[in-house]
């Protein structure tokens, strides 16, 4: 981890009459850094995304995480019990694609307008729903690199109803890394062969990552499904994804 010195707060995005509580990370100093989204899991902006965005932060981009559960529960943030998993679930189901999307887009627009951006310099990450998230994202023009970490149901469903997400990859404008583990029940690999397929097919700029041994929510220090080796490697692509499209 780079020891680049950050500094963090809590930020209000206006997206029409909605106000969004984002956490934002950002180098100190007065430069201009590319600027990153972190798309949270089904627990909020919790403690781990906190963290993941603070990483982010350290390796020299603005990183900021609004909340997805803005609409549904404001403040939100859970562990990782069964029944933290249950009420998460509950609030993923009341989202909505295009609602999701515009969020993102008010978050953009406010890295653009409010901080030291480096200009045309997005990217996202996503992790579980926000993996999803991620994908839908992606199609975002302003977003040039995007890492989506096991995002379940990308094939079959979108948040809100309508066709499954995987039939917006012809939008996709930038380069996407798509991460998954092979011991994942809720993304079958059928699944993750379908997403590469698309991708190909509309010749995305893209790599798909299969970690043998590794389960859902593998990039998660904090759950028991945590795979220091996939963890690992899978950040080091991160960091070469975003240095290869941002920097």
């Amino acid at each position: 981890m780079t020891d680049r010195e950050i500094k963090t707060d809590w930020v209000k995005i206006i997206n029409g009459t909605l106000e969004i509580a984002a956490y934002i990370a950002m180098p100190v100093g007065d430069d201009a850094y590319p600027g990153v989204v972190v798309c949270q899991e089904i627990f909020g902006v919790n403690d781990h995304i906190r963290d993941v965005t603070r990483r982010i932060a350290r390796e020299g981009y603005i990183a900021i995480a609004p909340a997805l559960y803005q609409r549904q529960a404001p403040g939100f943030e859970t562990g990782y019990t069964q029944e933290d998993i249950k009420i998460g679930r509950q609030y993923k189901e009341k989202t909505k694609a295009s609602e999701i999307l515009g969020d993102i887009q008010a978050t953009i627009n406010y890295l653009n307008t409010q901080t030291p951006i480096k200009p045309g310099a997005i990217g996202c990450i996503g992790f579980c729903f926000g993996g999803h998230v991620a994908y839908l994202a992606a199609t975002i023009p302003n977003i040039k690199a995007t890492a989506s970490f096991y995002g379940a149901g990308i094939t079959t469903m979108t948040p809100g109803g309508g066709l499954p997400t995987i039939n917006r990859t012809k939008d996709i404008k930038g380069t996407i890394y798509a991460f998954f583990g092979m011991e994942d029940n809720s993304i079958p690999l059928t699944q993750v062969d379908e997403i590469e397929a698309e991708l190909r097919k509309y010749q995305i700029k893209h790599q798909v990552f299969r970690y043998q041994g590794a389960d859902h929510g593998f990039y998660c220090d904090r759950r028991s499904s945590y795979n220091e080796a996939a963890a690992k490697d899978a950040w080091a692509k991160v960091q070469d994804l975003f240095k290869q499209e941002l920097v």
